[in-house]
């Protein structure tokens, strides 16, 4: 199976940065680790949960990022295959990015639909005050 650890989480005032981690592990993760995509999500109005961002990989060091519109220039998502970690990095933070943030992971290419993510962490909580 797959197990998603998250870290990184805290309070920041805005206009700070925040660095987030995930840790993957698990027999199936390690088995098929190219052929997985790692994402961050987070809730928002109206959704259970709103896609931030995710990678996947082609190669062992040729990885292509996604992220959503809300966060481009702010965030930006990366990947260690070797450590099996997936980190989003979070800079000019904004008080509508506080929220506790996911990390997901599917067995397929990247996509921003929550429902095609079959592994979750249990979240990290970033809080952006004034």
């Amino acid at each position: 199976q797959v197990q998603l650890v998250e870290s990184g989480g805290g309070l920041v005032q805005a206009g700070g940065s925040l660095r987030l981690s995930c840790a993957a592990s698990g027999r199936t993760f390690s088995t098929y680790v190219m052929a997985f995509t790692m994402a961050w999500f987070r809730p928002a109005p109206g959704k259970e949960r709103e896609f931030v961002a995710g990678v996947s990989c082609s190669t062992l060091r040729t990885c292509y990022g996604k992220h959503t519109d809300s966060v481009k220039g702010r965030f930006t998502i990366s990947r260690d295959n070797a450590k099996n970690t997936v980190t989003l990095q979070m800079d000019s933070l904004k008080l509508e990015d506080t929220a506790t943030y996911y990390c997901a992971a599917r067995r397929a290419a990247v996509t921003e639909n929550v429902d095609e993510y079959e592994y979750w962490g249990q979240g990290t909580q970033v809080t952006v005050s004034s």
